[in-house]
């Protein structure tokens, strides 16, 4: 069950579009993040606002929960329907590469972020997260759900 706050935020629009962001370091390391409000390890991203484009939004996502700067252009890989969102959502995932901040101290939104080797991934990384991993690093066909 989704916390009270997004609910009423997703029940109050249409349509509701996310970003995504496989990002990863000059080490070829992938940024995950853990949020406070939902169980496992996901890429950083957020909601876009009304008025803001997809590409913007992922760069104010990465710098709000991460503090990383996108270093070059933001690369679409997809978008994709997530059906356990009221039925109407969908989420633009962008790759790109990133330069680290200083790490940003926890929060009620964002418990813990980490860089993580693609063979290392931690315990919890999403099914949708490495849905998109095994699309971009494997080459697997696109999924059209999240």
């Amino acid at each position: 069950m989704l916390p009270l706050l997004p609910w009423l935020r997703r029940m109050r629009h249409g349509l509701t579009l996310g970003v995504r962001v496989l990002a990863t370091d000059a080490d070829d390391r992938l940024l995950l993040v853990r949020h406070g409000y939902t169980p496992g390890w996901h890429l950083p991203g957020g909601g876009v606002d009304a008025g803001e484009s997809a590409a913007a939004a992922a760069h104010r996502e990465l710098m709000e929960e991460t503090h990383a700067v996108v270093d070059g252009p933001l690369l679409l890989h997809g978008v994709f329907f997530n059906p356990r969102v009221g039925g109407r959502d969908h989420v633009v995932c962008f790759r790109a590469r990133v330069t680290a901040g200083p790490p940003p101290a926890p929060n009620l939104e964002i418990r813990e972020i980490g860089y993580f080797p693609f063979d290392a991934l931690p315990d919890g990384t999403t099914p949708g997260t490495l849905r998109r991993i095994g699309e971009w690093r494997r080459q697997l066909p696109l999924h059209e759900a999240w």
